[in-house]
């Protein structure tokens, strides 16, 4: 009787854990999805500086879950390849070949390595000559290619460090190249700690340090020692012809070195002691120099302290010197930005940033040039005379280009644009700039330095028609030179000439894939360059078409509607997903504007939605989903109905086109759409079911501030609860499908993120499913993961809407 007794109690234990927690193998979608998975990827391009020649990079296949497993270190902000001092799962591409202008078929380079593994593509200013760096399992190694000879070959027997650093930067063209090279010794990699020698401890001494939810950062002094292991490093320059070395200074723990135009300057950006464990590398504190050719130190420029207590809010910066460049048009001239405001955007200033310039041979102080009534946000460098300044303060959504003169800093800045950075139609678009001989990107000009070049996307209510557009400087008026006409998708990729205007475009339309044409103007002609083919040929059966309504306050929204290959509205509504990603906006009439493009051939990445259609699904993909704060309202005040007024419009407008069940709708999204879904699904009865990837549902774990939201949880504590599914739990009404990658690596979505949330649901008795992918991060990669997430999508949706 007793054990009759201990075996029923085993047996019901059991069948308790098999309800909650399943032991599953990774499952494999229908036929039409994984043929779309494993589909080859379309080979990038790569254009030489004068745009004469380009390289055609063959992609690498979906990595395997084989390959995400790999070890990795989790050190200050960053991931790393402990085997090869790189970066843990990094792109690259496995072949490569040249096509010079007006050739038929390009023509592989000989010489590279087997199993080529290609990142860090850079080319010389002449466009004689590539490098580029080749990860293999042990080691980076520094790699060059002749384009004429269409050869390559190994550069130095040196290991590559590309931790943190970059890798290479080429310094006289032609000539020679500088790089990061592994400065440990593998002998003195720290050992693991088997026994602590006392407890981890942190210290507040009263200041305040209100950073977000970073992740990764070092937890105790054996991950200092690790992460000064990986990322130390030793400079070496390399001569491409000879293969001639030469160290440059000692090893150290460099964080940047940049080339002055001339290539006789080095500006070395090196972190110092001891290391932060509440803030990501890039807070750490610095010490910024300027090197002579030999690597000798002819200036410290700044050293700056541990950046831990940031003020509060987006616009804050770090104090003392930020954003230092070289001028791009002279030999060796440093540029850099100051706070006038201490950094902190809740100051009520005339001015935020205080620019300056420091020429050769850096033994005068400083000179300071223009102040920035906003927050600067960048160069475009011309000539000697003409220059171009960006600011912007996000507050607002204001931003601010202005001609200044570098030679004249007493001459005042002359505003070109001033203008809402929500307004896309009213976007004038963005300076061309082109490779000067130094290799530096400058201004395009036409040769009597009379015009320069404006492209942009052409936003418009029909759609982006992007387009080429000639300005004045004199009287800094545009005229159109070119724009894209339907049923064309096509945009400006390079600018060969302005005398006559030859330029190459991407083109493409919904039955043509993307490939690229060499325009002339004053011709009228259009040529082929490129020739890829279509790499989803059943993409081509399924139905596109852009659809435009309107919200219930009048905010125009759009989205992008796939239906199944030969679906006619008379076979009935079809069970729907909805997929979107909220975005804020200060002006409701900018976040009614139309974004995207009716005449693009349809792609997707491999975890895109979109192949649902060829399983009997509606799909509207990318629908608009803002949230409008005007005024001194934020946007985020009023979140909630917001939402749901942006599903309630989709839902509406593709019943009123027939093609919808409103019975049989779901809603899906990523990361903040993922926050979005959680939330639709607790506060409205539109949706029978969603599916949620790698969100955050409980904003009390991201106090100091989440996507666009400055206030602090201690500010606006209602503000946190109300937005957080998590504080509703009990309230939730539809089957949820929690989907996340172990070990993501984003700010603020934690794993914990969605297993403390499926623990609320599951106590409250909800529907849920989490399923946790092993290896994986904030986006999912390998083969295995994504093949897998597509079955419990389709299975979820298959039960909850096609099975209701």
């Amino acid at each position: 009787m007793k054990q009759t007794f201990i075996l029923l109690t085993l047996l019901t234990c059991l069948a308790l854990i098999g309800s909650a927690q399943e032991a599953i193998r990774y499952q494999i979608p229908p036929r039409e999805i994984f043929e779309m998975v494993d589909a080859p990827g379309t080979p990038m391009i790569s254009f030489s500086p004068d745009g004469t020649v380009c390289l055609i990079l063959d992609r690498a296949e979906i990595p395997t879950i084989e390959d995400i497993a790999a070890p990795e270190a989790r050190l200050a902000g960053v991931r790393i390849n402990p085997d090869n001092f790189g970066p843990s799962r990094a792109n690259y591409f496995i072949g490569m070949s040249v096509l010079p202008m007006g050739a038929k078929d390009p023509i592989k380079v000989t010489g590279l390595p087997e199993d080529a593994r290609i990142r860090n593509l850079r080319w010389s200013s002449s466009g004689k000559f590539a490098a580029f760096t080749n990860d293999k399992s042990d080691r980076i190694e520094l790699w060059i290619a002749d384009i004429a000879q269409r050869k390559a070959w190994k550069l130095s027997h040196r290991a590559v460090n590309d931790v943190i650093v970059n890798a290479f930067s080429w310094l006289e063209a032609n000539k020679s190249l500088v790089f990061a090279s592994v400065g440990s010794d593998p002998k003195d990699r720290p050992l693991p700690v088997r026994k602590p020698t006392g407890p981890e401890v942190q210290e507040s001494m009263g200041r305040q340090a209100a950073v977000r939810t970073f992740q990764d950062l070092l937890k105790n002094p054996q991950d200092a020692a690790l992460f000064e292991y990986f990322i130390k490093t030793q400079l070496v320059v390399v001569d491409i012809t000879s293969g001639q070395e030469t160290l440059l200074g000692p090893a150290g723990l460099y964080s940047r070195f940049t080339p002055s135009p001339d290539a006789r300057f080095l500006l070395v950006q090196e972190l110092q002691k001891p290391f932060s464990f509440a803030v990501p590398y890039q807070r750490f504190a610095i010490n910024i120099s300027i090197w002579n050719q030999k690597g000798d130190q002819v200036k410290s420029l700044a050293k700056l302290p541990l950046a831990e207590e940031l003020p509060q809010g987006n616009g804050s910066v770090r104090k003392g010197p930020r954003s230092i460049t070289w001028q791009n048009d002279a030999p060796a001239t440093l540029w850099w930005v100051e706070a006038l405001d201490d950094g902190d955007p809740a100051k009520k200033v005339d001015f935020r940033d205080q620019l300056f310039r420091l020429e050769a041979p850096f033994a005068d102080e400083p000179q300071k040039g223009p102040k920035t009534a906003l927050r600067f946000a960048g160069f475009t460098w011309g000539n000697q005379n003409l220059a171009v300044i960006y600011q912007n303060w996000w507050q607002t959504r204001r931003g601010i280009a202005s001609f200044f003169n570098p030679s004249n800093l007493a001459e005042a800045p002359k505003v070109l644009f001033d203008r809402s950075t929500e307004d896309l139609y009213g976007n004038p678009g963005s300076f061309y700039t082109a490779s000067n001989p130094s290799g530096q990107d400058v201004l395009l000009m036409d040769a009597k330095q009379k015009y320069l070049y404006l492209t942009g996307a052409g936003n418009s209510p029909q759609g982006s028609f992007p387009f080429l557009d000639r300005f004045e400087i004199a009287t800094m008026k545009t005229t159109r030179l070119w724009q894209c006409k339907a049923p064309y998708f096509e945009s400006v990729s390079n600018i060969l000439s302005t005398e006559p205007m030859r330029f190459i475009t991407r083109r493409e339309s919904v039955d043509e894939q993307p490939n690229y044409y060499i325009r002339d103007l004053k011709k009228n002609t259009i040529q082929a360059f490129t020739n890829f083919p279509d790499p989803f040929p059943r993409l081509r059966e399924l139905q596109k078409q852009v659809v435009h309504y309107t919200r219930n306050d009048g905010v125009a929204l759009n989205g992008e509607l796939f239906l199944p290959p030969g679906y006619k509205t008379s076979d009935g509504p079809l069970p729907t997903l909805l997929w979107a990603y909220p975005r804020e906006f200060k002006s409701a009439d900018n976040a009614g504007q139309v974004t995207g493009s009716p005449y693009t051939f349809t792609r997707m990445g491999a975890s895109s939605v979109v192949m649902l259609a060829t399983q009997g699904y509606a799909v509207l993909n990318n629908a608009s989903f803002p949230i409008v704060g005007e005024g001194e309202a934020e946007p985020n005040d009023t979140f909630i109905p917001q939402l749901v007024e942006n599903a309630r419009a989709a839902i509406n407008k593709l019943v009123e086109m027939g093609v919808t069940d409103p019975k049989k709708v779901a809603v899906s999204g990523h990361s903040y759409g993922a926050f979005m879904t959680a939330n639709l699904l607790t506060h409205c009865d539109l949706f029978a079911a969603g599916v949620a990837r790698s969100g955050a549902y409980n904003r009390t774990l991201t106090p100091f501030g989440f996507q666009s939201e400055d206030r602090t949880y201690w500010q606006a504590p209602d503000l946190y609860n109300a937005m957080s599914p998590f504080s509703y739990a009990d309230k939730m009404k539809h089957p949820l499908l929690l989907i996340h990658g172990s070990d993501d690596n984003n700010a603020g979505t934690f794993p914990i993120q969605s297993e403390r949330y499926f623990q609320a649901l599951r106590g409250h008795g909800a529907k849920a499913r989490l399923v946790m992918l092993p290896n994986e991060s904030h986006g999912y990669s390998a083969r295995e993961s994504i093949l897998h997430m597509h079955w419990e999508t389709l299975r979820w949706l298959d039960k909850y809407l096609k099975g209701k």
